[in-house]
């Protein structure tokens, strides 16, 4: 055991004297102080009352929540962001898919903005129900981002720019059954071409019902009606 001396301008430091055993210092009661006993149970009450450190925040957000450690880096990197994430996965738990939006869409937001996430007009209830509309078919991913942008323009929810703008996805089958129909009847050069072999042609057809249906057609159920009549 040593007192040692530290130079801040060399930010070193250097042996001033040696003590051989801790009685050397002569260390003697206070009759002054009362002794302090620290129990087990007064340490874990305070463990419990300290906020949530950084590496533990880490592990937890890897662990509960499956994330790859380059998106908790990420989210966990601003405590702000991270409770941002958590309020949105409590409505939408679909953690890596929440973890996309933010790291891309919000991000990108919040760095036009000097107020950082502080300044952004989307709460994360809402981003929560816009996510939940496209995983119900009720938008397409390209449709969300659209009202996303609408989102952090007017501050609306999501619901109510859907509406406004007439953006919900068509997912009825019969509606995009007959459309289908009526493109398959207006080339029947292109059908010859698919039952030929020439597949490459499906996206013709996909590309044809999403021009009718003014991009608001579901892109699977498109490709799934469509392939099921060309079979006929």
């Amino acid at each position: 055991q040593e007192t040692r001396l530290f130079n801040p301008s060399e930010e070193v430091t250097y042996s001033m004297r040696g003590k051989e055993e801790a009685h050397d210092y002569r260390y003697f009661p206070d009759p002054d102080l009362v002794p302090l006993i620290i129990d087990d149970e007064w340490k874990e009450r305070v463990r419990q009352g300290l906020p949530e450190l950084p590496a533990a925040k880490v592990d937890r957000f890897m662990n509960q929540y499956g994330l790859p450690r380059y998106d908790v880096e990420i989210l966990t990197g601003d405590r702000a962001l991270a409770d941002y994430f958590e309020e949105t996965v409590r409505l939408f738990p679909e953690p890596k898919t929440v973890s996309n939006w933010i790291m891309v869409e919000v991000m990108r937001e919040v760095k036009k903005e000097e107020a950082g996430l502080a300044a952004l007009k989307i709460a994360p209830q809402a981003l929560g129900r816009l996510l939940t509309l496209v995983d119900q078919g009720a938008l397409s991913g390209k449709m969300a981002k659209t009202v996303f942008e609408d989102m952090v323009r007017t501050g609306k929810d999501p619901e109510a720019i859907i509406q406004d703008k007439g953006l919900t996805q068509i997912s009825d089958v019969g509606a995009l059954e007959q459309t289908a129909r009526e493109i398959l009847a207006a080339h029947p050069k292109e059908v010859a071409d698919y039952k030929a072999g020439k597949t490459k042609v499906m996206g013709f057809f996909v590309g044809q019902l999403m021009r009718k249906t003014k991009g608001q057609a579901n892109p699977q159920l498109a490709n799934e009606v469509l392939a099921r009549l060309l079979k006929e």
